[in-house]
Formats: structure tokens, C-alpha cells, sequence
């Protein structure tokens, strides 16, 4: 049989400033395979299409024949249509970078037509006093299309949202019932804007393979409503799902009915089962060799698995390729002024994964049995600065999102050492433990290569709860790596859970005082509060009495099985703390309240929070550890070469000659006097301090090297004002 020619699809609705990578990293590794492969993400696509002149103006007409039961702020939507449609495609291209100079109409009002969302403006004007003209003219216009957004959810396509497309029919399904009664209603607006970008994809392609990326519950329904269309039209076609959705959710699959739209659902890493999907269709390997795959077999859901080839390695994915993705139409939306929180939808962001899994795999409340966390492999720096090399040169764009589990801090050290050896520049930001292994010194060299950003669990803030879920770290710990990575430079997110099993009411209360604490010290500038959820596939899930709660449900369904529900008999009622934390966060992560006791965020009564005021503060005042404690790490000199001279000093009636390092940096010249000898050592030691020698330089190797002519010990040398000066400017042990 011919090379297939295969179609990779992101369905409505993961993120519009950039394209989620899934399909990137797919196309990549089976191109090296020789194979025909194209691709699309049709959520930017129908955001496009939708938020145009022409289909805007078939939203309002649609919306219109609701007016007599809208509410009144929609109904004055509908009057101020025509502005509207005046600039909708002024917008869209403002928000791509497209049109910056109409950032002046937008930021000062009267420009764009206001709607409901606009109504939180006033208790925003304290934002815009820090923001420029451009980012207070794309908070306007992110306010505007959520409006428009709002309108077309209510009275359009019930099924629209800009990041969780349809989530609620995908949420906890273990019935298909909900699903597959959506998929037969009639295309509402936005189904038809999705299946004519499709046909025009499938037009041009012209694939015998189409498949689709399914990472959230919110993708399900776009996946089924086009692979549904592609049943209907081109039947010949055959259809493939995949996706952290079907990884988590899709396990113990039952439902015939999925695969009158699906031939394959594939489970983990997409490359492996793809490529034998695709042997499969060629007729040069039988279904019961598939990897990972669920098939119908004469009427039942048959998983088949019985590949012998090994799972492609992580050294071996290839490079993501987004060739054929739409790169200068995605737009870069500001919800928040937060410039920690603003990454997530700010920027065109490549993504790329350091290492696969996680190295810790411990925590209780996270799915490590499954592949994606329990399979940990690294990859080596230099492999990993070829492929963002090859990324920048494909793509112009030099921002890249690190998506691990947990990007290990030896991986990042290295990697960051390769980034300055080879002079590769870059902006980067990534997803970490807040481990003691990250060092004031190695969070400034992460910084040095292009760090501005890192994520973290801290989840709950609380040392008992912290070690119930095995999550390894504590809250000092936590202070301590934060104000590491604040003190270098770099923005930090905390991840944080409520309603863990057995947590109470007085811990509730404690965490959220660790938190407002946190940001008060400036060591975290934005975080989220999640809450906790019981998975099947978790520790907590698979052992539940363990842990202190009662699994209830819900019964097995044919269809997902992942979520489960629980009884806490332990732990307090979690909901009722849910506002006033989002609330604080909130106000939080613009500096706001932070003097007001924690007690403040709920309309009932609390108990007092038992942390102690100076909780935070002690902990970041800890002593750092001694340099000769460290030993058998690198010196990195961040640096430049310093320029060397001997210079005569005069004391009393004597003269004495010594030495002057002079280093020549980006914004200022610094000069370090010391002995001849230190200067003449130091000059010597340089070049190998630097990331781009070939022969690395420990702190041993120093302590073996000092002078041994000075008449004192390199352990008084590390106390004198040139050492503890080079540590201030870039001298690191890592």
C-alpha cells in the first residue's frame, strides 16, 4: 500500500496565543519516518473565523432572535452591533502584533463598545498606573472579546469558551450518553466554522489518516463533532484520538458508540502507537501488534497491545515541528496585569520538554502510576540546545515554555550551562519543585541563560499535609527556593490545593496565612488555588482508607473512569472556603490586602490563624550554607574575561605591587584590587570558570590551586571583600 498521508488536528479549544505542542512533536518524529504530515489547530483557526466582520455579524443575527429573554446588559449588546463590527477586525489584528498604532484608541476609551466585563474597570484603575499604553490597550481588548465571547456562549453556540470549549460534556463523563446526545443535535455556528476549516484542511491534504489531539476534557467535543463530520463526508478516511484526555480518562474505554467517530484511541506518548496505527492501515502489522490501542472488535472495545518494539525514547522524539501552524495569526490576550500570571496567555510561547516523567514521582494526589509521570527520561544538553536551535531558525521566535512534569534541577543546571557555552539566547520559563537543590547560585545561572519564570506545587501550605502527600519539600524549604529565585530575577508561581483528605479547617485558615505571607515577602508573585481531586490512578485513588476518606463514587461507566468521588469524615466542608480563596489570591497578586488577617476573605467565622507572623521572613533570613561546603560543584564565572594589571600602592614609606582585575559588563565596569599572586591565580582560573570552557572547573580544584605564598588560608580568602564581591557579580558554584 501507498505512504499514507496523515492530517494532525488540535480541535477547539486549548489556548489562542499559542499552539499547544502535541501535534508539533508528532509531525516532527514522523517526518523522520519518511511520511507525508500535515497539521492545524482549529481553535486559533475558529477564533479567527469567528471573530470576523462577516461571521460576527451572523453571531449577532442568531443572538438577536433571543433578545425578548436576554438579560439587559446582552440586549445592549445587540444595539451597539454596528461598533462592533466596526472593529472587531481592527482588534484581532491588534491582538496579533499586527496594528500596534490604534494601542492609543483602545487604552483611553471611546474607541470599543463595553460590555458587561468592562464593569470591573473602575476597581482596575489602580492596574493602569503601572501599565503602558499597549498593555492597557490589550487588557481593553481582551475585556471585549471576552464580552463577545460571553454573548456567543448564552445565545449562539452553547459549547464556545476560549480555553474550555464544551468542558463540562467532557468533565467526569462517564456516561457517553451527554456526549453523543450533543453530537447529534444540529451544527450551531460555531460547529459549522470548525467543520468548513476542516474540509478545507482535508481538501489540500487530502490525508488517508486524520488524528486528533484530545489534552482536555474540553477537546473531546470538538475531536468527536469533526471526526464525525469525517465519517459522514469522507468516509474513506480513517480517525485516530490521542491526548492526555484519553491517557487519564480512557483507560478501562467499554463504549462501543465512541467508534462510530474514533477507528483508534491510543493511550500515552503518541509516537509509538501512531506509527504502528499507521503499519496497521498499510497492512504490514496486524492489530494484535498495535501499541497501546483501542479498536472495535466485532462490536466490542478491544485494547490491543501486543507491540515488541520498544516506545521511542525521549532522545529520539525528534524536534517539534510547527510548520503549517498559523504562528503570526494567534493572539496575545492580557486578563490580568500580573506579570507572572500574564505568561500563560502573553507571547507565542514554543513549547519543549526537557526530560519525560517525573523524576520524583512520589506525590500522592498525582496519576504516577501512569506512563506520562512514571516513565522518567533525560535527555543530554547539547541534544536539547540542538533542538532549540533548530526551533528558533524554523520559527523566528526565541520564548520557549518548558512543559515537564517537574524540570529536574541537574537537567536545567546543564542546560543552562550548554545555552551560555554556545551563546544561545534565549527567554525561557518551566515547571519545578521547589527543592533545596536549587541554590541561590543555580537559580543566577538559570537566570543568566534566559530564566524569567518558574511554576511550582506548593499545593497546601501546611508541613503536616505537605507530608501526608509525600510531595517532598516543607514550608521553610519552600520560603528559602522562592527567595532564591525572586533574589535572581525570576517570577515565581505557586500551585496551591485546597481540600486535601483530612485537612481542616484550622489548616485551611494556616495556609492561606503561609501564602499571604509568601506574597508579602515578594518571594512568589502569583499562584492558584485548585481543588483537590481524587483520581483513579492516583495513590490516594488506588488507596483511599490510607489517607483517611471514603471512595463513593461514581459507579464504573463504559465511557471515563478517572475522577472519583469522596467522603472526608475527617477533614472540614472544602467548599465553603473556595471564594474567599480565590478572592485573596486574587487581590494578592496586585498587592493588595495583604496587611488584613487572613479571616478577612470569608463571610463566616474562622478559626485564628496559629502560623507565627515571622514564619516567612525567619526562614529567608536562614544563613546560606558555606562555599567549602561545596566542594565538588562547578565555578561558573557568568561574566566576561577580566582585563589584568599591576599596579604600584603605596603605604606609609613602602610601596607593594598589586594586582587589578578589571571586568568590562553590560551596564557598569568593576574593578577588584588584590595580592599579585591572587591576581595572577585568579587570571589563570578564569578561562575555565567561564561556560565555554572544555574543561570545567570545580571549587577543589581552586582550594588546590590558591597561592601557597599568601600568608593566609583560601578559607580566609573566601571571607575577603574580592571574593565575596565576585559572588555578588556572577561568580556561581552549582
Amino acid at each position: 500500500m501507498d505512504t499514507p498521508v496523515i492530517l494532525l488536528v488540535t480541535p477547539p479549544l486549548t489556548q489562542i496565543n499559542t499552539p499547544y505542542p502535541a501535534t508539533a512533536y508528532i509531525k516532527g518524529f514522523l517526518s523522520t519516518k519518511g511520511f507525508t504530515v500535515h497539521q492545524a489547530d482549529l481553535g486559533i483557526e475558529l477564533v479567527l473565523s469567528l471573530f470576523s466582520r462577516t461571521n460576527l455579524r451572523k453571531a449577532f443575527a442568531i443572538a438577536s432572535q433571543a433578545e425578548s429573554a436576554m438579560v439587559p446588559a446582552y440586549k445592549r449588546m445587540l444595539h451597539l452591533e454596528k461598533d462592533y463590527l466596526q472593529t472587531i477586525d481592527t482588534v484581532v489584528r491588534f491582538l496579533q502584533g499586527k496594528d500596534n498604532t490604534v494601542a492609543n484608541r483602545i487604552a483611553y476609551g471611546g474607541y470599543l463598545p463595553e460590555g458587561n466585563r468592562f464593569a470591573a474597570l473602575e476597581d482596575m484603575d489602580w492596574a493602569f498606573g503601572s501599565l503602558g499604553v499597549t498593555d492597557r490597550a490589550k487588557f481593553l481588548a481582551t475585556l471585549y472579546l471576552e464580552d463577545l465571547g460571553d454573548l456567543i456562549t448564552n445565545y449562539v453556540s452553547p459549547y464556545f469558551g476560549f480555553s474550555r470549549y464544551a468542558e463540562k460534556l467532557g468533565l467526569s463523563a462517564t456516561s457517553f450518553d451527554p456526549i453523543e446526545g450533543a453530537l447529534q443535535q444540529p451544527s450551531n455556528l460555531t460547529d459549522q466554522l470548525m467543520e468548513e476549516l476542516l474540509d478545507k484542511h482535508i481538501q489540500t491534504a487530502k490525508p488517508d489518516l486524520v488524528g486528533f489531539t484530545v489534552p482536555f476534557p474540553g477537546n473531546l467535543y470538538g475531536a468527536l463533532r469533526c471526526a464525525k463530520f469525517i465519517k459522514e463526508k469522507y468516509p474513506s478516511i480513517k480517525t485516530v484520538m490521542g491526548g492526555g484526555y484519553a491517557n487519564t480518562e480512557l483507560r478501562t474505554l467499554k463504549e462501543p458508540r465512541i467508534f462510530q467517530y474514533m477507528d483508534y484511541i491510543s493511550l500515552d506518548d503518541g509516537e509509538s502507537p501512531l506509527l504502528r496505527v499507521i503499519e496497521h492501515w498499510q497492512g504490514k502489522r496486524p492489530k494484535e501488534q498495535l501499541h497501546r490501542t483501542f479498536m472495535l472488535e466485532l462490536g466490542e472495545v478491544t485494547y490491543f497491545n501486543g507491540c515488541q518494539d520498544k516506545d521511542i525514547a525521549h532522545t529520539e522524539v525528534g524536534v517539534p515541528d510547527y510548520t503549517g501552524l498559523p504562528l503570526d495569526n494567534y493572539l496575545s490576550v492580557l486578563e490580568i496585569a500580573n506579570p507572572m500570571h500574564r505568561l500563560w496567555n502573553d507571547g507565542r510561547w514554543n513549547k519543549l520538554t526537557i526530560a519525560h516523567g517525573c523524576y520524583w514521582k512520589k506525590c500522592s494526589f498525582c496519576d504516577i502510576t501512569l506512563d506520562y509521570i512514571h516513565r522518567y527520561e533525560t535527555a543530554p544538553a547539547a541534544l536539547l540546545v540542538d533542538r532549540i536551535e533548530h526551533i528558533v531558525a524554523k520559527t523566528g521566535q526565541t520564548g520557549f515554555h518548558f512543559v515537564d512534569e517537574a524540570a529536574p534541577p541537574l537537567a536545567l543546571r546543564d542546560l543552562a550551562i550548554e545555552l551560555l557555552r554556545r551563546g544561545t539566547s534565549i527567554t525561557w520559563w518551566t515547571n519545578i519543585r521547589f527543592e533545596k537543590t536549587f541554590t541561590p547560585d543555580l537559580c543566577r545561572l538559570l537566570a543568566a541563560s534566559g530564566c524569567i519564570a518558574v511554576s511550582g506545587g506548593l499545593e497546601v501550605a501546611s508541613d503536616r499535609l505537605l507530608a501526608l502527600m509525600e510531595k517532598g519539600v516543607t514550608i521553610d524549604q519552600v520560603a528559602r527556593v522562592t527567595h532564591a529565585f525572586t533574589e535572581a530575577g525570576i517570577m515565581v508561581h505557586a500551585y496551591l490545593m485546597y481540600g486535601f483528605p483530612t485537612q481542616t479547617a484550622q489548616e485551611t485558615i494556616d495556609s492561606l496565612e503561609v501564602v499571604r505571607q509568601l506574597m508579602e515577602q515578594g518571594v512568589i508573585q502569583s499562584g492558584f488555588w485548585h481543588r483537590f481531586s481524587m483520581t483513579a490512578h492516583s495513590p490516594v485513588g488506588k488507596n483511599p482508607a490510607k489517607y483517611g476518606v471514603v471512595k463513593v463514587g461514581p459507579e464504573e461507566g463504559l465511557f471515563a473512569n478517572n475522577d472519583l468521588i469522596h467522603e472526608d469524615p475527617k477533614g472540614c466542608d472544602h467548599s465553603l472556603f473556595s471564594e474567599g480563596l480565590s478572592k485573596s489570591m486574587y487581590n494578592f497578586m496586585h498587592g493588595l490586602f495583604l496587611d488584613e488577617p487572613v479571616n478577612y476573605w470569608f463571610p463566616f467565622k474562622t478559626p485564628k490563624t496559629t502560623v507565627p507572623k515571622t514564619l516567612i521572613a525567619k526562614a529567608i533570613a536562614t544563613p546560606a550554607k558555606s562555599d567549602l561546603m561545596r566542594q565538588n560543584s562547578r565555578v561558573v564565572w557568568v561574566g566576561n574575561m577580566p582585563e589584568f594589571t599591576l599596579i604600584q600602592e603605596q603605604k606609609k614609606d613602602k610601596f607593594r605591587e598589586k594586582g587589578l582585575l578589571t571586568f568590562f559588563e553590560k551596564t557598569e565596569d568593576l574593578e577588584i584590587k588584590v595580592t599579585k599572586e591572587i591576581g595572577q591565580w585568579l587570571l589563570a582560573s578564569f578561562p575555565r570558570m567561564l561556560a565555554t570552557s572544555e574543561q570545567p572547573i570545580l571549587l577543589k580544584d581552586l582550594i588546590q590551586t590558591f597561592p601557597a605564598s599568601e600568608s593566609y588560608s583560601f578559607e580566609l580568602f573566601l571571607e575577603s571583600h574580592a571574593w565575596k564581591t565576585l559572588r555578588s557579580k556572577g561568580l556561581l558554584i552549582v
